[in-house]
């Protein structure tokens, strides 16, 4: 069921998505060639257990498209991850491509965002046009998000700008309603046809995440930890997602970062 915010209820939405944008502009900041996975997850954990209300959306987390509890308080994706990847013991190297994907509840409201970024100095122009990508399809998609649009507005604005750079759209995973839960209605493809599907109206909170992969759509869910989800053929992804709402006065960035 598709849930309605009162303009209430999205201010009181706000201070996760600062905090959540907050963390991730940290991360990005810090994390440097040798920096290990576990230390971005642990540093996530006591950027939690320091704020009252806070709570990790991913710790006990168990839907159906991963194998148990997912057990860690961030997504890190490396290089061929694209989605959901398990921190692990891992020093990052230089001209990794790291995506981090960040939900936390404060107050009961929850707020989701994702950043991609290449680590080090050797950053392959391919990699950077990859990102880029990702973040104007975001951008396009925002920018379609307007009362009386359509959801087919919003998913048509990713595809367009993935067909633009040549790269290939998986649908299997996408956007999605958010509020006192992670994952709600609608869903949110990332591509659609224009002018079709629900009536985009004020109240409507979602978290837009377009994410390609550079030479293939399909994807594999890797068996070593049951969750980080793959391409078929090695090449990298990367992915971008905000939580927006929708107002009378235009799509508000809930998770926007001072940069």
């Amino acid at each position: 069921m598709i849930e309605l915010k009162t303009p209430s209820e999205i201010e009181a939405m706000k201070p996760a998505g600062r905090f959540v944008a907050g963390i991730l502009s940290d991360l990005r900041a810090q994390t440097k060639v040798g920096t290990n996975l576990l230390e971005i997850d642990d540093f996530v954990r006591r950027r939690i257990e320091s704020r009252k209300g806070a709570e990790s959306c991913y710790v006990d987390y168990a839907p159906d498209f991963g194998t148990g509890p997912f057990a860690h308080y961030i997504c890190t994706s490396v290089n061929d991850a694209v989605l959901h990847g398990v921190p692990f013991d891992y020093a990052l190297k230089d001209g990794d491509l790291l995506s981090l994907d960040l939900a936390i509840s404060v107050d009961g409201w929850v707020a989701d965002s994702a950043i991609s970024f290449v680590v080090g100095e050797h950053q392959d122009p391919e990699d950077l046009r990859l990102i880029r990508c990702t973040e104007e399809a975001l951008a396009a998609a925002i920018d379609a998000a307007q009362s009386g649009n359509r959801l087919g507005d919003v998913s048509g604005a990713v595809g367009d700008v993935a067909r633009s750079y040549g790269y290939p759209i998986n649908l299997e995973f996408g956007g999605h309603g958010v509020g006192h839960i992670m994952h709600g209605d609608p869903h949110v493809p990332n591509d659609g046809k224009a002018h079709h599907g629900y009536k985009l109206r004020p109240g409507l909170v979602i978290a837009i995440e377009p994410w390609f992969l550079k030479s293939t759509d399909e994807i594999y869910q890797d068996p070593k930890d049951g969750w980080t989800l793959r391409s078929s053929d090695g090449s990298r992804g990367a992915h971008s997602e905000h939580t927006i709402a929708i107002t009378d006065n235009g799509p508000v960035i809930l998770t926007a970062r001072d940069e």
